[in-house]
């Protein structure tokens, strides 16, 4: 290091007046004197602010000041001592006359002051003339050190499109010298590359943006900060720090097709959900500033539809409702995208949409015959006779050539038997009578086949209702358990009665009840008819003896009123029971039991009692 380009750095010497001495024996002659010698009215010592440079490298001692009594009259007859830190080695004093000198090079930086004490000694008494006082030698700064970027590298983020003057970063660099004397530690920032996209203020070290930058033309900037100690003055030591300067994303770019027309087709034969294009749309913005949405407007909307693809950010084309070559053969539809995520900032500017047109062409395709209808509803009447007509099914081809059909029925054999159909115009007829009590519905799949090429087949459901004809009588639901007790009175009710049919009536369905007048025995009962499906039976005279008759069985006639009216006759049997007026169901039940096995009442009594004993 050539240190004769340095500024001198003193190191001052600053004396501490021993504790001994009171204030009232010194003056201090000014204030603006502060730095010139210092006397004692009555003795003192008398000395110069000492300083030391640093870095100075000398082959003799160098001089840095002296040390004075007021009492030295030159003569030789004092003697000067130095101790303290580095008396003798870092620092000397000529005994003689005060001066002191330094030996070796001083570094501010490890130590920046040093404490010594200063005694005058009389050299024939060997006593002090001057207390003894401590004073300090300061070391002066020189710039030998360099700024330093102790967290560099540095990388920010700012938005793109950021106004000028936008805060970036604060870079900070640190210089090991003495901040309190001269310009040493002084630092001024400058740009070396940046220009003219950044700035940096000289004094903070703050970088801000210095115009409006467009990430979509370039998204990184590599800026080299420069700190110069010195506050810049010729010599001054310098460094450098890179910094990475990365533009984040703004939605500032609307979507825009890369096509105005797209050409697309489709098969009449395409399923529903069949893809049938992509169009795309080209966002410069990235992330979610580049989401997307699509979608269709119009007419056009209900037979397409249109999906974004979120990874890719296509539109996806997709057939909503199937297509028919011979109905419409092409279609004009517009498609529009739309950012998911707007900047309103932006909007005035432009709108953030852009729409296309797309053209599709529906193919012809070799369809498969057509129904007239999904399904098929018949009718036809129970027991109707082999051969009678149930209905017709119509299919056509709904290609140009209009290829011929073949109906066929493809259910089961159980079905073959009871239907058949014409295989040139579905005409479907009864192979044998149907009986609705066995089964009341008929379902029938029916396939068409073009002649022209059989793979093409389509089937459709006939459902075949077998509608009721009377031939049911109606019967009893159930066997009636009846009773009729000894000593009960004319007009007596024995027995409630209903009927049921199994025809499926059209209108509610009604029942009328009458008793068949074929014996005398019949006299002893009568049936009314209550008008709702139910009747009953009652005594026709007073006292019935299980001595003469037990058992009376009555001829009930039912007819409905279907077309044409069914009778029938069930029989229903009284048993005369042992009682009075109420009858005693399990009393009763077990007396005509008996009386089938040949027992007499008595006997009955004394089973019955020992029933009861048990029970």
């Amino acid at each position: 290091m050539n240190f004769s380009a340095l500024l001198p750095l003193v190191v001052m010497l600053v004396q501490l007046w021993p504790c001994s001495l009171s204030a009232k024996n010194h003056s201090i002659q000014n204030a603006d004197q502060s730095f010139a010698a210092v006397r004692r009215v009555k003795r003192s010592w008398l000395w110069e602010p000492l300083f030391a440079m640093e870095e100075q490298i000398s082959l003799v001692p160098v001089y840095i000041g002296q040390l004075k009594s007021d009492l030295d009259k030159q003569d030789g007859n004092l003697k000067y001592v130095l101790t303290g830190e580095g008396a003798g080695s870092i620092f000397i004093i000529d005994e003689y006359n005060g001066k002191i000198y330094v030996t070796q090079k001083l570094d501010r930086e490890k130590k920046p002051f040093y404490t010594l004490r200063a005694q005058a000694i009389n050299r024939s008494t060997q006593l002090p003339v001057e207390p003894e006082s401590e004073f300090i030698i300061k070391v002066r700064d020189v710039n030998d050190h360099k700024p330093q970027f102790l967290d560099g590298p540095y990388v920010a983020t700012v938005p793109e499109m950021s106004p000028e003057g936008t805060s970036v970063i604060q870079v900070t660099a640190t210089d090991g010298d003495d901040p309190s004397y001269g310009n040493n530690a002084r630092l001024l920032y400058g740009l070396i590359q940046g220009q003219p996209y950044f700035s940096v203020e000289p004094k903070t070290g703050v970088i801000r943006m210095a115009s409006q930058m467009d990430r979509e033309t370039k998204d990184q900037y590599l800026v080299i900060i420069q700190a110069k100690d010195m506050v810049g003055q010729p010599g001054a030591f310098s460094a450098t720090a890179t910094v990475t300067i990365n533009l984040s994303d703004i939605n500032d770019n609307p979507p825009k097709f890369q096509q105005r027309l797209y050409y697309m087709s489709v098969s009449e034969e395409a399923p529903v959900g069949t893809t049938v294009g992509k169009v795309f749309a080209e966002d410069s913005d990235i992330g979610e500033n580049a989401a997307m949405n699509y979608s269709i407007e119009g007419d056009s909307s209900d037979v397409f539809d249109i999906i974004t693809n979120d990874e890719t950010q296509e539109g996806i084309i997709l057939l909503k409702k199937r297509v028919d070559y011979e109905s419409k053969r092409r279609y004009s539809i517009q498609a529009k995208v739309v950012n998911k995520y707007i900047d309103e900032r932006f909007l005035k500017e432009e709108p953030f949409e852009d729409k296309t047109i797309v053209k599709i062409n529906v193919e012809d395709a070799d369809e498969p015959p057509v129904f007239t209808s999904e399904n098929y509803v018949m009718e036809i009447f129970e027991e109707a006779m082999s051969g009678s007509l149930v209905g017709v099914v119509t299919a056509r081809d709904p290609d140009d050539d209009d290829s011929p059909v073949r109906y066929s029925i493809i259910q089961s054999t159980h079905l073959k038997r009871l239907f058949s159909i014409n295989e040139h115009n579905g005409t479907i007829i009864t192979t044998k009578p149907l009986d609705r009590e066995i089964a009341s519905w008929h379902n029938i799949t029916v396939t068409a086949t073009e002649t022209r090429n059989p793979e093409k087949i389509s089937e459709t459901k006939v459902h075949v209702q077998v509608l009721d004809v009377n031939d049911n009588a109606p019967e009893f639901p159930k066997y009636y358990e009846t009773f009729v007790c000894e000593n009960a009175v004319s007009g007596q009710l024995i027995q409630s009665i209903s009927a049921v049919d199994q025809d499926d009536s059209v209108e509610d369905p009604h029942f009328y009840f009458s008793l068949v007048q074929q014996d005398v025995n019949n006299s002893h009962f009568t049936v009314k008819d209550n008008q709702d499906n139910t009747a009953g039976i009652f005594t026709g005279k007073s006292g019935f003896k299980r001595q003469e008759q037990v058992f009376f069985y009555l001829p009930i006639s039912i007819r409905d009123n279907g077309t044409p009216p069914l009778t029938s006759t069930s029989t229903l049997t009284v048993t005369v029971c042992d009682c009075d007026t109420e009858v005693n169901t399990f009393y009763c039940r077990y007396g005509a039991f008996m009386y089938s096995l040949g027992l007499s009442t008595e006997a009955l009594v004394a089973v019955l009692a020992c029933i009861l004993i048990l029970l």
